[in-house]
């Protein structure tokens, strides 16, 4: 095991959101943004998904996390941060690696939104037809 002392970063992604991860050993303090990540994040379901990379590997409340946020909305940035930690677990221990692979939280999520066209409302939203 690595020293106490020690900083682990990662960069997560998802949709449009980048988030910029440190995880160092400590009592579990989450921080976001300069905020608690309750505050942050705001909704239990979000907390619950930022969370999941510690509960899977059972080092919550063992590591004390600050995170940048940037780019996207709150849920695509709850998904970045997930990432995020996850990638930062492996470099703190490499062989958490294999859990977090099963449950697929070392996958960036490839979905994004699908640009608008022209001559077309949105993506795929056509103009109503008129036939007379």
């Amino acid at each position: 095991m690595p020293s106490t002392d020690s900083r682990y970063y990662s960069t997560g992604h998802r949709k449009n959101a980048t988030a910029k991860v440190w995880i160092s050993p400590g009592s579990g303090n989450f921080t976001v943004n300069s905020r608690s990540s309750a505050a942050y994040f705001g909704r239990a379901v979000l907390e619950a998904l930022v969370r999941q990379p510690f509960q899977v590997t059972d080092t919550l409340g063992k590591f004390d996390v600050t995170v940048k946020a940037l780019g996207g909305g709150i849920s695509g940035q709850a998904g970045a941060v997930r990432h995020g930690i996850s990638k930062a677990l492996i470099v703190f221990d490499p062989d958490l690696r294999p859990v977090l692979r099963k449950l697929g939280l070392l996958t960036r999520d490839p979905r994004v939104k699908e640009s608008k066209k022209y001559g077309r409302k949105r993506a795929r939203r056509a103009f109503q037809f008129s036939k007379r």
